[in-house]
């Protein structure tokens, strides 16, 4: 049962890890401290949404179609390797320097509905949520559930650590050598993922 829940929390924490669009917004809100709860919270509970999904759906149909789970294994460990070197190829361009610019306050709704844009017209999210961690779910069994609450405490965690710990980090991510760093810890990450769901029993 920890395996499965400490599995989960781990997974989605370097799953969500990647920079994107997504990130970006709620470190921009972190840094500007405008409406970070409400952000936060949107984000962590999409996750959340996606995952009971993932879990619940895989939990029930996978088994039923042999060469599905075995399938979406392979297309996830895919997905890792190529974002993988992508966030690498970011890495040896120099990478970017995440600054907020200068401009009107946001409204809460302005706020709500760019995060609910950048969550869920996101393809990324699906795969990563539904279906990577929906099969990687079933590796738990009977323990999927838990698995499941572990992924989503790793992503709301990450949200907040994110979100309300990017005041004390703006410092360090003005800086493209940080970035470069950290994408490259990412890149690596990321391939370790795709190589133990190809290894893995």
């Amino acid at each position: 049962m920890f395996t499965a829940f400490t599995s989960g929390y781990l997974t989605s924490l370097s799953l969500i890890l990647a920079i994107g669009a997504q990130n970006a917004f709620v470190l921009r809100q972190g840094l500007r401290r405008e409406h970070v709860a409400l952000v936060v919270a949107v984000c962590g509970l999409s996750d959340a949404a996606l995952i009971v999904v993932g879990v619940g759906g895989f939990g029930l149909f996978l088994p039923t179609v042999s060469w599905l789970e075995q399938g979406l294994l392979w297309a996830g460990a895919a997905f890792l390797f190529v974002y993988g070197a992508m966030r690498l190829k970011s890495a040896w361009q120099g990478g970017e320097a995440l600054v907020p610019t200068e401009r009107n306050a946001t409204t809460w709704l302005q706020a709500l509905m760019t995060c609910l844009i950048f969550t869920w017209a996101n393809p990324h999210v699906y795969i990563d949520t539904v279906m990577l961690l929906g099969s990687l779910s079933t590796r738990y069994t009977p323990f999927e559930t838990i698995f499941g609450i572990g992924a989503a405490l790793g992503s709301l965690s990450f949200f907040s650590a994110l979100g309300y710990g990017a005041r004390f980090l703006a410092p360090v991510f003005a800086k493209p050598k940080s970035w470069v760093i950290l994408e490259i810890v990412i890149g690596l990450t990321m391939w370790g993922i795709a190589l133990s769901l190809l290894i893995a029993p």
